[in-house]
């Protein structure tokens, strides 16, 4: 084999080695775009996401303030309410019996005292 020869071989094996070695790579650059291409729709998928989850927390938020303020006054009228039944047990307990010694009939005669307050317009 003469030495013209072989520098020819001896380039078309490096040649081929190049070109097996750039394909390699070139391969490998693709699938690293593509898992980019899809990290990247992950990220702005999450992204997407998130704001969403964000803007449902404020309107969350802003419905219970509202529903807050709304139930301030109905708080307030059962307060008002909580008190007079209160102060109207309060009566009830410390009125001594109508009928000393006999609670039926003291129980009987609160009724009736009761059932006349109803009937009353």
């Amino acid at each position: 084999m003469s030495p013209g020869q072989t520098v020819v071989l001896l380039s078309l094996a490096a040649n081929a080695l190049l070109g097996w070695a750039y394909l390699g790579q070139r391969d490998a650059t693709a699938k690293a775009q593509t898992a980019l291409r899809d990290m990247q729709g992950q990220r702005d998928g999450a992204r997407q996401m998130a704001s969403e989850c964000s803007n449902a927390v404020d309107d969350l938020r802003k419905l219970a303030s509202q529903r807050a303020r709304d139930a301030a006054s109905a708080r307030t009228a059962a307060a008002s309410a909580a008190q007079w039944h209160n102060q109207r047990a309060d009566k009830i307990l410390f009125t001594p019996a109508p009928v000393p010694g006999d609670a039926c009939a003291s129980a009987q005669a609160r009724v009736d005292g009761w059932l006349k307050g109803r009937s009353k317009p």
